[in-house]
């Protein structure tokens, strides 16, 4: 593989790192709207602490896919076609819990906002669980054929390893999301994110374990790469002891930023055991290579320059955003997220 088209498959794993890792409390705190908040108030105050940022925060799932489509259009083309259903799902997730925050905000009834507040709830649960369902199903290998076409059964999408990725991925968004709260919010409501925060470790240390366990049953993880799958499994775990402590330490940003850096853990683990293949297909022969997939050198050469032009922009202006909307969500004079 040449040193652009190594570049590019970091930057394809960077960008879906960072998306999980912002992305990932947005998902968190609305799967606490009902869960969490006890009453119109609270929900507000919830919905307020994202409202700067979810949208935002959504652009980075974009950019991932155009730049896929942009440096590897065989990898795109055969991921997006042979998990066209849950990608659709997924899409349907995200279109519910956006609108969910406009037409919750324009409902004159209680029973109208319970209906977009359950649409929140679902939508950010099932997008993360989805996601996670999709990336260790690809990474368990599919049945691909020589040009790249998948043609796979239902066992091949929902299987135990998918599940509990999905459910991993998912419950750690829960856990991001809560810490999130904890450093947005004020009074009974971060004291509640806290108390349910606490017990949930327990259940994800439990989780990482059976994923571990499925990670050396479905996939070859640690038959090509030994020392670094289990390096990165012990980070992984080691960040949610880490995460757990600043729980009970009531340490809010060694917490929030833990759990964040545990999605961004999976990522790694995921793309670690893909690489040098960006589709792992039943039959090694017909996996599909990245130095086979990706667009030509030129290509790749002019990309490679407009980003890192335009992606120190980026960072640095969510960065800002993030500065600017830093203050904690007062119980008073709380706004609708739109």
């Amino acid at each position: 593989m040449s040193m652009t088209q190594n570049f590019w498959f970091l930057v394809i794993g960077l960008l879906f790192s960072i998306f999980f890792f912002l992305e990932g409390f947005d998902f968190g705190v609305g799967m606490s709207v009902k869960g969490l908040a006890k009453d119109e108030e609270e929900r507000d105050m919830l919905i307020s602490s994202i409202g700067p940022h979810w949208d935002g925060n959504e652009v980075w799932l974009i950019t991932a896919g155009g730049a896929l489509f942009a440096s590897f259009p065989m990898w795109y083309a055969s991921l997006f076609s042979g998990f066209y259903l849950i990608l659709l799902f997924v899409l349907i997730a995200l279109i519910f819990r956006g609108v969910s925050f406009e037409f919750r905000s324009r409902m004159h009834t209680a029973r109208g906002r319970n209906i977009w507040e359950w649409a929140s709830t679902i939508g950010s649960f099932c997008a993360p669980f989805l996601l996670g369902m999709l990336f260790t199903a690809m990474v368990k290998g599919m049945p691909i054929d020589k040009a790249g076409d998948i043609s796979a059964s239902f066992t091949d999408y929902v299987n135990w390893f998918s599940i509990v990725g999905g459910v991993a991925v998912a419950l750690l968004c829960l856990l991001h999301g809560l810490n999130f709260i904890r450093l947005k919010t004020t009074g009974e409501l971060r004291k509640r994110a806290l108390a349910y925060a606490k017990p949930l470790y327990w259940v994800l240390y439990a989780g990482e374990v059976v994923f571990a366990v499925l990670v050396y049953v479905y996939t070859d993880f640690f038959e090509d790469k030994p020392l670094s799958t289990l390096l990165i499994l012990v980070a992984i775990v080691a960040l949610s002891v880490i995460a757990h402590v600043g729980t009970l330490l009531d340490h809010e940003k060694l917490s929030f930023f833990s759990t964040g850096l545990t999605l961004v853990g999976i990522v790694v683990l995921l793309f670690n055991g893909l690489y040098p293949r960006v589709m792992i297909a039943n039959n090694p022969k017909f996996s599909i290579l990245a130095a086979d997939a990706s667009s030509s050198p030129y290509t790749l050469h002019i990309m490679t320059i407009v980003t890192v032009s335009i992606l120190p922009i980026v960072l640095v202006y969510f960065i800002w955003s993030y500065w600017v909307f830093r203050k904690r969500i007062q119980t008073k004079g709380v706004t609708h997220a739109e």
